[in-house]
């Protein structure tokens, strides 16, 4: 098996899909000898599942997983047998931590402990994605006007990755961010050429081929948007796209193909992710809005009123892609789970479920979410702004229609629901975490610790495990060739 080195690893979406790739005799190709997370409590989840993981490797006992996960026992019960060896064993090789200069020295140390002589003569992949906060276009937004942004250390985060580069030499490297990357700026220069410059002055004098795993261009004749991946092009049922770098040292890249992510053979809808769980509905928040009328009133009454909207020109809906679709079904289903896991919906304000529902019967009939523009006034959110020529975010209450892909799934899920409006209007809620966990193609038996919030958060802040099980073939098929012409460095 090839080593894996998993840096701001959050709740695991990357290791997750690396971890389940298997060569053509059934065997995993890759092991993770250390897992690097600052949040205590992706930790958690990051070490429940290695557990998982350790017991699924070995033919062990996974009574005790399920029984947890679903509820039937309290974590004291399920810390004995083989799952409590499972799972220390798992927490041996996560190691909380926040990258950064001060902490090199202890991270150098336990990766250099964790690989041993061997694997660091040997072969390994480092993948993760370093904080996409300071690039990603909302969080610029947010901080337009804060002179301290241009000095935030998250911009500078990647160096730490790069940091691990040069000094322990990986064969392969996988480093993921948000494409606003693409736009943010360093001073005058942009981010994503200084990363690229700063790839080719790695410390010991290692140097690196980065391939687009989308174009199978020469790696000198690349655009910065070849290296975006379109993650509806590829079976996810979301519209999540991200900049992804495939390293390769140079000394062992020579004779190697570059590879490419099949596309599939069209999109797995929010239907086709969503639509086999079961139906819940959410509370009344204890929240009180300003206004006191009659909601059921306003309610019947605005449904009547949007009703000449649905005969608007309906969108198309996007073509299933039914390989794509099976495909995705066979990853997420588990039928030792009993019922979905982690499906209670939060509770919204009674005006906002009034919304819910007129916004996703617009959506059921035009076949794209409305805008709050489409709402009569009496439904609209109590905003100074409200009404102007210039109010933002007239999407803010986003329905996700049920024959595309979702909208990107973000850790802002973990605030509120209005932008992941569940597209059946009897339900009249946003969405819960397991369905937000199976448009990030989490599977249904991937359990995230802490209290919603902080499941929410984890959920956004994930890559697909499926994209990624994709990419970790890729890896997987170029460290066989790696090895069958370099056997060891």
């Amino acid at each position: 098996m090839f080593p894996i080195i998993d840096l701001f690893a959050g709740p695991g979406g990357l290791n997750e899909g690396f971890s389940s790739v298997k060569d053509d005799n059934g065997n995993f190709v890759f092991k993770t000898l250390a897992s690097f997370e600052m949040d205590s409590t992706a930790c958690r989840t990051l070490r429940l599942r290695a557990a998982y993981r350790e017991l699924i490797r070995s033919d062990g006992d996974l009574g005790s997983y399920y029984d947890y996960i679903e509820g039937r026992s309290s974590w004291d019960s399920t810390m004995t047998g083989e799952f409590k060896q499972a799972y220390q064993n798992a927490e041996k090789h996560i190691y909380r931590v926040e990258l950064g200069q001060k902490n090199r020295p202890v991270v150098d140390q336990f990766i250099e402990t964790q690989l041993g002589p061997e694997n660091l003569r040997g072969h390994w992949a480092l993948i993760g994605g370093p904080p996409c906060q300071a690039y990603s276009l909302a969080g610029r937004s947010r901080r337009t006007g804060d002179e301290s942004f241009a000095s935030d250390h998250k911009h500078f985060l990647y160096r730490e990755y790069l940091h691990i580069l040069g000094k322990f030499k990986p064969t392969i490297f996988v480093m993921e961010n948000v494409t606003g990357l693409l736009s943010s700026k360093n001073g005058a220069g942009s981010m994503f050429q200084t990363i690229l410059e700063d790839l080719k002055h790695l410390e010991g004098d290692t140097h690196y081929e980065i391939r687009s795993l989308v174009v199978s261009e020469d790696p000198a004749n690349l655009e910065p948007s070849d290296f975006i991946i379109r993650a509806e092009d590829y079976g996810i049922p979301q519209k999540r796209h991200r900049v992804i770098l495939l390293g390769i040292r140079s000394d062992v890249a020579s004779n190697t193909p570059r590879r490419v992510l099949p596309r599939a053979d069209g999109s797995v809808t929010v239907r086709a992710a969503v639509d086999d769980m079961p139906k819940v509905h959410a509370a009344t928040s204890t929240r009180v809005p300003k206004r006191s009328e009659d909601w059921p009133a306003i309610q019947t009454e605005a449904l009547q009123q949007v009703e000449p909207l649905k005969l608007s020109n309906k969108r198309p809906p996007t073509r299933l892609g039914k390989t794509a679709a099976k495909k995705y079904k066979s990853w997420v289903l588990d039928d030792r789970v009993s019922k979905p896991i982690q499906h209670t919906p939060r509770a919204h304000m009674v005006s906002d479920l009034v919304r819910y529902r007129v916004l996703a019967e617009l959506a059921k009939h035009l076949g794209k979410s409305p805008k709050y523009t489409d709402l009569p006034a009496s439904l609209h959110p109590e905003h100074k702004n409200i009404g102007e020529a210039t109010t933002p975010f007239t999407d803010r209450f986003r329905v996700q229609v049920w024959d595309a892909p979702a909208t990107t799934i973000v850790s802002h899920i973990s605030k509120d629901g209005h932008y992941y409006i569940h597209p059946d209007p009897l339900q009249t809620r946003s969405f819960t975490v397991r369905e937000a966990a199976r448009l990030q193609t989490f599977p249904d038996n991937y359990f995230f610790e802490g209290p919603r919030t902080q499941q929410f958060h984890q959920v956004g802040n994930a890559v697909p495990p499926l994209l990624a099980k994709q990419i970790g073939d890729i890896v997987a098929e170029t460290l066989r060739d790696i090895e069958g012409i370099h056997p060891q460095i």
